[in-house]
């Protein structure tokens, strides 16, 4: 099994939560974040004064799917959560050692 975990930009969640909803991903797990890359923040104006912004909103998606499945999950996150702007984001892949349901006790790929 693998982790596919993605920050992408906060307006791209609906289309990349569409783009993984036709590939029949069950479930996913999203976390509001912030942080920076490159660019290293931003400056914008509010009520007349510039103030630096260092820390860029993202959103987080954590999505745990059969080693098969991994390759399809990348390329609809990288397709769908794509502008051509900076600050797209990051898409991370690891593996992931043991997945157990709360609720039933299965284990493993059962547990997805």
């Amino acid at each position: 099994m693998k982790l596919v975990t993605a920050i992408i930009k906060p307006h791209m969640l609906d289309e990349v939560r569409d783009a993984l909803s036709r590939l029949g991903v069950a479930g996913m797990t999203t976390t509001e974040v912030k942080g920076f890359g490159r660019q290293k923040g931003h400056t914008e104006i509010y009520r007349g004064a510039e103030y630096s912004v260092d820390f860029v909103p993202k959103i987080k998606l954590e999505i745990v799917v059969a080693d098969d499945r991994a390759e399809a999950i990348v390329d609809a996150v990288k397709t769908s959560g794509r502008t051509g702007q900076i600050g797209d984001g990051k898409i991370f892949v690891s593996d992931m050692q043991q997945v157990v349901r709360i609720r039933t006790g299965e284990s493993g790929p059962d547990a997805l």
